[in-house]
C-alpha cells in the first residue's frame, strides 16, 4: 500500500515512525522541506495552501491511503481545495484528523459521537465543514478520528515542567482531555482497516483537570509544581483563554468497541508514567 499524508505534522510523524513499515512507500507534504530534518524515509513535498505540484497531486492521485492532518484556516481546508478533486470516483481509503473541540462546551457532562457539534467559533465551523468536506469527497468512507489534547515524547507536562514553562490554572469545574501520541497510531491503523467511513473520538479513559496532570509530573519528577493561579485572572493569550470556554468529558466506548483500539495509555497517568520511564523531563 503507498501512502500519502497531507500535512506531516507531530501525529502523523509518530504514525510514520510506528506504523511506516506497513506501506510500501511513504510520502507527504510540508510547509518546507528545508527546514526538516526529521523526515528520513519520508518522499517530501512541499504544501503551503498554494496549487500544489503536478507531481505532488499525482502522487496523491497514486496513493491507496491518505491521511489528512492539515487544519482549516480562515478561508477554509486547503486540502480540500487543493485535492479534493482527485479523489473523485477513486477507492483509497482516506483518514481525517479532526478534534473534540468540535463539541464545544457541555459544562463537564459527557459527551460521545451522537451528540450534535457546535459551530460556535470560527475555527469549530471550520473545523466542522471540513470534516464534511472529506466525507462528501469519499462518498461517506471517509474516517473522521477527533483527537482530543496530544501529549507524547517532548510534548507533555514533564518537558514543560522541566522547561520551566508549566503553570496551573484553576478553573474550578473545568476539564480536558487527552490522548497519548501512541494511541493515536493505533486509532489510525484501526480505521484504516476498517470498512467504511464514520466518525470516532480519540481520547484516554480519563478526563481531568490541567492542574492535577501538572500535579502528578511533579510528583513524579519529585519537584514542587508551580504555583496556582486563578483562570479569572491569569495572564493569558486569546487563543489559550478560549480553550477554557469548553469543558466536557469525551467517551471513547465506540473507539474500543467498534475500531477494536485497546489503550496503552489509558489515563494520563499511565502516559506520564511511560514517558518518565523513557527519560522525559529529566
Amino acid at each position: 500500500m503507498r501512502l500519502f499524508i497531507l500535512g506531516l505534522g507531530y501525529s502523523a510523524r509518530h504514525f510514520v515512525r510506528k506504523h511506516g513499515g506497513s506501506f510500501s512507500h511513504v510520502a507527504g507534504t510540508v510547509r518546507d522541506p528545508a527546514q526538516r530534518n526529521d523526515l528520513a524515509g519520508i518522499e517530501v513535498h512541499p504544501f503551503s495552501g498554494s496549487p500544489p505540484s503536478p507531481e505532488t497531486v499525482e502522487r496523491v492521485r497514486d496513493a491507496d491511503v491518505l491521511l489528512v492532518s492539515i487544519p482549516p484556516g480562515s478561508t477554509g481546508d486547503p486540502a480540500i481545495a487543493a485535492f479534493g478533486g482527485v479523489l473523485q470516483g477513486s477507492r483509497r481509503k482516506v483518514v481525517y484528523l479532526s478534534t473534540i473541540g468540535v463539541y464545544g462546551d457541555h459544562a463537564g457532562s459527557w459527551v460521545d459521537e451522537s451528540t450534535p457539534p457546535q459551530a460556535v467559533l470560527d475555527r469549530t465551523r471550520m473545523r466542522i465543514a471540513a470534516e464534511q468536506a472529506w466525507t462528501d469527497a469519499t462518498g461517506g468512507d471517509a474516517a473522521i478520528l477527533r483527537l482530543a489534547g496530544i501529549y507524547g515524547p517532548g510534548r507533555n507536562a514533564l518537558a514543560t515542567l522541566r522547561a520551566g514553562t508549566a503553570r496551573r490554572i484553576i478553573k474550578p469545574g473545568q476539564v480536558f482531555n487527552r490522548i497519548h501520541v501512541d494511541d493515536i497510531a493505533s486509532a489510525i491503523m484501526a480505521a484504516l482497516r476498517h470498512q467504511g467511513g464514520g466518525v470516532w473520538n480519540v481520547c484516554d479513559d480519563e478526563p481531568a483537570s490541567p492542574q492535577d496532570v501538572i500535579g502528578y509530573a511533579a510528583q513524579l519528577m519529585g519537584v514542587a509544581p508551580p504555583p496556582e493561579e486563578a483562570f479569572a485572572t491569569a495572564e493569558m493569550s486569546a487563543m489559550a483563554r478560549s480553550f477554557y470556554a469548553s469543558s466536557a468529558r469525551v467517551s471513547n466506548k465506540k473507539l474500543k468497541h467498534e475500531l477494536g483500539v485497546t489503550l496503552a495509555c489509558p489515563t494520563y497517568r499511565h502516559g506520564l508514567d511511560a514517558l518518565w520511564r523513557a527519560g522525559e523531563g529529566r
